[in-house]
């Protein structure tokens, strides 16, 4: 699974998106739920080291050709790899408003991924 942040990385990309959420200018639910403040929470890697699936995160300007031709739903998402090899949404950006919460997260992951 690939977690795709509404975000560029690097330094510059994490300026950008730390000034935007002061303003008010720029949201990201995935960043909320993935990230405290400055750096990434600590639950979340337990959370996620814990789960039966790797989860890959990555930033806007690190996706590749085929993770970017997938965010056809919009940004932030989740993406799966189908039956069929194919890559799609498997949690879309209304589905990721969830304040930050990696508990609801990975409930909704996990129903997302027994709904498919």
């Amino acid at each position: 699974m690939i977690g795709v942040h509404k975000a560029d990385g690097g330094i510059l990309g994490e300026l950008r998106s730390v000034l935007g959420k002061v303003r008010g200018t720029a949201h990201c639910a995935l960043c909320e739920i993935t990230h405290g403040t400055v750096r990434r929470k600590p639950d979340w890697d337990a959370a996620s080291d814990a789960f039966p699936i790797p989860i890959r995160l990555v930033h806007l300007n690190e996706r590749n050709v085929h993770e970017t031709e997938a965010c056809v739903d919009g940004i932030p998402v989740v993406l799966t790899r189908w039956s069929d090899g194919s890559l799609g949404p498997l949690l879309r950006p209304d589905e990721l408003e969830m304040d930050g919460s990696v508990e609801v997260f990975f409930d909704r992951l996990r129903s997302a991924l027994e709904r498919a």
